[in-house]
C-alpha cells in the first residue's frame, strides 16, 4: 500500500523519503532557517541525534544521500550492510546433496558384520559378471569409505559385529546352530579366499577390505574404478591405500554430486555401488532417488547397486514402489534378516537392490544367499529374500 508523507514514498513502515528532523526552539529564540547552523536535514532512518545545535557546520557529520527509489533501503538492510565485517557469517545448511550434513559414521565398527556379507557376496557377483566379456569396464563407489579395516582395532573390538558376520562363514562348523553344514556355494567360496588372499591374513582373518578393495581385488589391467569419499580422515587412507595403482582414482567429494560428472564412464560398461551410512535415515531414499533419476538419464545401461538398512518395513516400502516406476529396465531385490523388521531401535537386516541386473542374477545368488542365512542367525533363525521388483518382460 502507497501513501505519501511529507512530499515522499512510503512502502510499508519503512520510509523511501528524506524527511526533515521536528525540534522545538527554546522560548525566545527564532527557529533557524533552513540552510543556517543548528538546522539539517537527515535521513528518516537515521537515529543518530544532533546533540549540538550550536556547532558550526564544518564540525558535523555531512548527511547521508537519500536512496533513490526501487533501491531496497530499509533499516533492516542498512543494518546489515553496517554491521557485515563485525558479524560473523551464519552457516546454510540444507538437505540438498551440496550441503551435506558432518558425517559421524565410521564403517570400522561395523566392518565384515552380516550386512557387509550381504552386500560384497552380491558385488563380487556383480563384478564376476561384468569379468564375463573381455572389454573393460569401471566400478563407481559413491560412498568408498577408507577402503580396509582392521579387526584387532580398538573400533572393531568395541562392538565385534565381525564375529557375527564373516568369522561365521570362514568357520561354518562352529555356527550352525547344531546342523551339519555341507560346502559353501562356489560363489561364496571364492569370494572368502579372494579376502583370505589379502596380503595380512596371511596367518587368519586380520584385514577386512572393504568394497573399493574387494573391487579392485578383482579388476583386471583394462577395467578402472571411480571412488569418492567426501570424509577428509577417510579420503586421505583411501589415497594411501591406492597410491600405487593407476586403476583407481580417488575423489574427496559427494558421492552424489560426482555422478553427473562420471556418467556415463568412458567404458560405456560397469557397476555404480550407493553405500551411504543413512544418517539422514528415511530422508536418504529420497536424495537417492533424485540422484539415480539423474544418473539413469545420463547411462541408462549402467549397473546401479544400492545397500540399503532394514529397521522397519515401512521406512524402505517408499523406496521400493518408487524403484518399479525409476525407468530401468530390470529391478532385482535381495536381503537378509536376522531379527523380525519391526524396530526402529536396531539393525534388523539389510538389502540389496540392483537396477538392470545382468542376466540370471537371481539364480547366482539363489544358493549363496541359501546357504549363508543360517550361519548368520542370532537370536531367532534368520530369513532371506530374492525377487525381482520390476521385471524387463513386464507389462
Amino acid at each position: 500500500r502507497k501513501a505519501r508523507h511529507r512530499g515522499g514514498l512510503s512502502l510499508g513502515y519503512f520510509s523511501l523519503a528524506t524527511q526533515r528532523e521536528v525540534t522545538r526552539c527554546p522560548a525566545g529564540q527564532r527557529k533557524p532557517a533552513a540552510g543556517e547552523p543548528g538546522r539539517r536535514t537527515v535521513n528518516k532512518g537515521d537515529r543518530t541525534k544532533v546533540r549540538d545545535r550550536n556547532a558550526t557546520a564544518s564540525t558535523r557529520p555531512s548527511p547521508q544521500p537519500s536512496p533513490r527509489r526501487g533501491e531496497g533501503a530499509n533499516r533492516a538492510e542498512r543494518y546489515s550492510l553496517k554491521n557485515k565485517e563485525s558479524r560473523s557469517p551464519t552457516p546454510i545448511m540444507t538437505n540438498h546433496p551440496a550441503h551435506p550434513p558432518p558425517m559421524n559414521y565410521r564403517h570400522a565398527y561395523h566392518a565384515g558384520n552380516f550386512a557387509d556379507v550381504l552386500k560384497h557376496s552380491v558385488l563380487f557377483a556383480l563384478i564376476e559378471a561384468l569379468q564375463a566379456k573381455p572389454t573393460p569396464f569401471a566400478v563407481i563407489d559413491t560412498h568408498a569409505g577408507s577402503g580396509c579395516y582392521a579387526l584387532d582395532s580398538t573400533e572393531a573390538g568395541k562392538t565385534g559385529e565381525y564375529k557375527n558376520g564373516i568369522a561365521r562363514l570362514l568357520f561354518p562348523d562352529m555356527h550352525a546352530s547344531g546342523h551339519p553344514t555341507g560346502p559353501l556355494p562356489p560363489l561364496l567360496r571364492r569370494w572368502l579366499d579372494s579376502i583370505l588372499r589379502l596380503p595380512g591374513n596371511e596367518h587368519g582373518l586380520k584385514l577386512y577390505p572393504g568394497s573399493p578393495l574387494q573391487a579392485a581385488q578383482a579388476m583386471r589391467d583394462g577395467d578402472s574404478a571411480q571412488l569418492c569419499e567426501l570424509h577428509p580422515e577417510e579420503a586421505k587412507l583411501l589415497r594411501e591405500l591406492f597410491h600405487h595403482d593407476h586403476r583407481v582414482h580417488v575423489h574427496q567429494r559427494n558421492g552424489y554430486e560426482a555422478l553427473k560428472a562420471l556418467l556415463p564412464p568412458k567404458e560405456k560398461r560397469g557397476l555404480v555401488l550407493i553405500d551411504p551410512p543413512y544418517e539422514a535415515q528415511e530422508s536418504e531414499y529420497r536424495v537417492i532417488e533424485q540422484a539415480l533419476k539423474l544418473a539413469l538419464e545420463r547411462w541408462p545401461t549402467g549397473i546401479y547397486a544400492i545397500w540399503y538398512p532394514i529397521k522397519l518395513r515401512s521406512q524402505v516400502q517408499p523406496f521400493h514402489r518408487w524403484l518399479q516406476r525409476c525407468g530401468a529396465r530390470r529391478v532385482l531385490r535381495a536381503e537378509l534378516l536376522v531379527h523380525p523388521d519391526d524396530s526402529p531401535l536396531r539393525l534388523n537386516g539389510s538389502g540389496m537392490v540392483i537396477l538392470n541386473a545382468p542376466w540370471k542374477l537371481d539364480d547366482v545368488l539363489r544358493e549363496p544367499l541359501r546357504a549363508m542365512t543360517p550361519l548368520l542367525s542370532q537370536d531367532k533363525p534368520a530369513h532371506w529374500r530374492l525377487d525381482w521388483l520390476l521385471e524387463e518382460n513386464a507389462g
